[in-house]
């Protein structure tokens, strides 16, 4: 039997993937077989985005350059996956062909803006970072009106995001003088805000409350009507705005679902393993329906269980316990931390502390860290709170 450590391919240098990568390099140091690919050049934490739209930092700031990722026995590729081979364990991308003895699929989830009629014309999306570039544009010019912020479908990557941006909506029409001018609703096919943290849920809505931001839950978007300047929901309501910022409709990239990977749109895996179907592929974050929210820190859990059951050669008893913690913007420079659990065949439960300015120390360390686990590199594009 060859004492060899297996070659591993991971598809995307997500929170997963880049887990994942340096995982295997702490433990196998030069003798790891590491390929990481991504069709990007750079990675952005979720949050920087809200960040840069809000005037916090600038865009250039909070990218992190995959040129850093210089780990022991890893290969960083800059490419995009064209084709997917979950029996041979082969990938097909711009920059050749590629296989290994473990493949781990990580590549997330795409958002699609024009799979809701009228949003690319009249709206902006903030969950890429172009998206995010275009909505700052939008928010400096923005002269005060009625602000919507509103979410298309379900499932959306980090389910606090919608409300953080109204509340710091809230913060930056303050800040240039325009709030008394303005309104502000958010729009949440969700009955509360974050479902699983009912504390967490609480309290935005006391703060929508103090703030005067409108909340209309249950709503599903239907379509954007550019000439009116209104959303249509589904129940045939219709809200005017001036400005709209979008959560758009999310799915598995088409090379994964053209792959045969997926049922019902997204990977289905073992919830304690994250084994697919298929021997010796894994698929990790938001391109599965393990059934925890779509966040960065959900799979860099889930990928530290998939890096030790490649360590110890399956022959583990470490298991993925569905737990995540992340750092939600109150705005005023406050934080909350909300610590939530996802166990299958058990209701989600967790807690919250803050939101606090404490707490946006800890979350600006949080990032900080990574960036040094990953990259090699300090990092601090936010100076000062």
């Amino acid at each position: 039997m060859s004492s060899r450590h297996p070659s591993v391919l991971v598809l995307g240098a997500g929170f997963g993937g880049l887990e994942v990568a340096t995982a295997l390099s702490r433990e196998f140091g030069d003798g790891a077989e590491v390929t990481l690919v991504d069709r990007a050049d750079s990675f952005v934490f979720g949050f920087s985005k809200l960040d840069f739209m809000f005037g916090h930092t600038g865009a250039d700031r909070v990218r992190l350059p995959y040129a850093d990722v210089v780990h022991p026995g890893v290969r960083m590729i800059h490419a995009e996956v064209r084709a997917i081979d979950p029996v041979a364990r082969t990938v097909t991308t711009d920059a050749g062909e590629l296989s290994a003895d473990i493949l781990v699929v990580a590549l997330g989830a795409d958002v699609a803006p024009a799979a809701t009629p009228g949003l690319v014309e009249a709206g902006h999306e903030f969950y890429s970072v172009p998206g995010a570039e275009a909505a700052r544009e939008a928010l400096d010019a923005f002269e005060g009106g009625r602000v919507v912020i509103a979410v298309t479908s379900t499932p959306f990557k980090c389910p606090p995001a919608p409300s953080e941006a109204a509340l710091l909506t809230h913060d930056f029409l303050t800040r240039r003088g325009l709030r008394q001018a303005s309104s502000i609703d958010l729009v949440m096919p969700l009955p509360k805000p974050i479902p699983p943290s009912p504390q967490a849920s609480q309290a935005i809505l006391a703060a929508f409350s103090q703030l005067d931001i409108g909340w209309h839950p249950n709503q599903t978007v239907r379509s954007v009507n550019p000439e009116r300047r209104v959303l249509v929901l589904q129940d045939g309501l219709e809200l005017g705005f001036d400005l709209l910022l979008a959560v758009p409709k999310h799915h598995a990239p088409a090379v994964v679902v053209e792959s045969g990977l997926t049922e019902e749109g997204w990977i289905p895996v073992d919830p304690l393993t994250l084994r697919t179907k298929f021997p010796d592929v894994f698929a990790i974050g938001d391109v599965t329906s393990v059934g925890t929210p779509k966040a960065g820190v959900f799979s860099e859990g889930q990928a530290k269980v998939v890096a030790r059951q490649i360590i110890d050669g399956g022959a583990t008893d470490e298991s993925y316990d569905g737990r995540g913690i992340c750092y939600m913007e109150f705005g005023d420079d406050e934080v909350a931390r909300i610590d939530v659990t996802f166990q299958a065949g058990q209701a989600p439960h967790g807690s919250m502390d803050g939101p606090s300015r404490a707490n946006a120390d800890v979350k600006q360390a949080f990032g900080e860290e990574r960036a040094r686990r990953w990259f090699n590199r300090d990092w601090r594009p936010l100076e000062s709170r």
